[in-house]
């Protein structure tokens, strides 16, 4: 029991130091958890009076596996450095869309570039349908049922954020109706 030279205390010995009716703070911001893909890595070869110099780049989607995916590309000159920049520009530039019974709530269709990437949502049990960056994103996101087809290039780039570009079209059903003027 023990470690450092410390000894490591319960919680129920952390909340007996606690007054009584004071509230604890505790830091919640690890415990959400979100999953790390990394998509593509890319070594890129520079020719230079002495040699060759070499980099890379990786494109690395996050996700909290609850409607909540970002993706970023990071550069390097290893590709630990890469995935690392890559990971801290998605958690950046996460988005949230709405998900209904693990599914998108309706049809949508995504353009980045010249990828084009349509999705359709399916019952509960027809799995994830879809192929490369678009089941990259959606594994991250927390989606399990949806029908997906790259109609555009497969370039994993114009994919994944032709995904990114229809998930962030998707409107649940409330929001709809807001707009719309209606009440349920």
């Amino acid at each position: 029991m023990l470690r450092n030279q410390k000894q490591l205390k319960t919680s129920k010995e952390l909340s007996a130091q606690g007054k009584p009716g004071e509230a604890m703070e505790l830091d919640l911001t690890d415990a959400r958890e979100e999953k790390v893909v990394t998509v593509v890595i890319n070594r890129v070869t520079k020719v230079v009076k002495g040699g060759k110099r070499f980099s890379f780049n990786a494109l690395v989607v996050v996700g909290d596996s609850n409607g909540k995916v970002g993706v970023g590309l990071g550069k390097s000159n290893e590709v630990q450095g890469a995935i690392q920049k890559g990971t801290a520009g998605a958690r950046k530039e996460m988005i949230q869309f709405p998900l209904e019974n693990h599914t998108i709530p309706h049809e949508v269709e995504g353009h980045f570039g010249a990828g084009k990437v349509w999705m359709k949502p399916a019952v509960g049990g027809t799995g994830l349908i879809a192929g490369g960056g678009v089941r990259a994103v959606l594994e991250a996101a927390g989606v399990k049922n949806i029908l997906t087809k790259n109609l555009g290039t497969r370039n994993a780039f114009n994919t994944v954020y032709a995904t990114l570009n229809a998930l962030g079209k998707l409107k649940s059903r409330e929001e709809v109706m807001k707009i719309r003027g209606r009440a349920e």
